[in-house]
């Protein structure tokens, strides 16, 4: 029976996104034996992490800068504002270099059967800057799950006495995506979006 110092380690490294117990015991071996390289350097890391990134008051993004960088930054579209459910959809279209607007992260969606409702996220925040005179611009870029749906259409509600448009992102076929091997669901929201060609 491992030590209980290690098995404490396990438990917390199995507890993060993508780890098992397994990959967790895996983990932690990997970094116990490798003290100088690996251990170490994360510790340093996670501390410093701890100590510097906060969440931006402005958009809700994670940064070691207040405001973050993004929101800081004179080269962004102040015109437009992206919403999204979280700070790794910030991430995830950061990665893909397609959009050069502001964001905001609602921090989840709107779900009942858990207990989320609009008070536990940053929909007082959006309004306030959606009324922002150069805004022109709101784009949901919420899930295509059915809380996200729901998000979706209750903020587009509340957006409405803002001078903004309010557009939402395009779901359907994924680029290189072939229809015999799209869902129903897929191929419904697809048909539903098309537009001329």
């Amino acid at each position: 029976m491992p030590d209980p110092e290690i098995e404490r380690l396990v438990r917390l490294l199995a507890k993060l996104p993508g780890l098992g117990p397994r990959s967790g015991r895996r983990a932690a071996l990997h970094l116990l034996t490798r003290r100088e390289t690996a251990l170490k350097p994360l510790i340093e890391a996670l501390t410093q992490a701890d100590a510097t990134v906060g969440t931006c008051s402005v958009c809700g993004n994670l940064d070691s800068a207040e405001p973050c960088r993004l929101c800081a930054d004179p080269e962004r579209d102040r015109d437009t504002i992206c919403v999204v459910e979280g700070v790794a959809d910030v991430w995830a279209l950061e990665r893909a270099a397609v959009f050069s607007g502001l964001y905001h992260v609602l921090g989840g969606v709107l779900s009942p059967l858990d207990g989320v409702g609009p008070d536990d996220l940053s929909i007082t925040a959006l309004l306030k800057r959606a009324r922002i005179p150069e805004v022109g611009e709101v784009i949901l870029a919420t899930g295509a799950t059915v809380d996200g749906q729901t998000t979706a259409h209750y903020l587009t509600d509340r957006l409405a006495d803002c001078a903004v448009t309010v557009t939402r992102l395009a779901h359907g076929v994924p680029l290189g995506g072939e229809l015999d091997y799209l869902d129903d669901g897929t191929l419904g929201a697809a048909l539903k979006a098309r537009r001329p060609f």
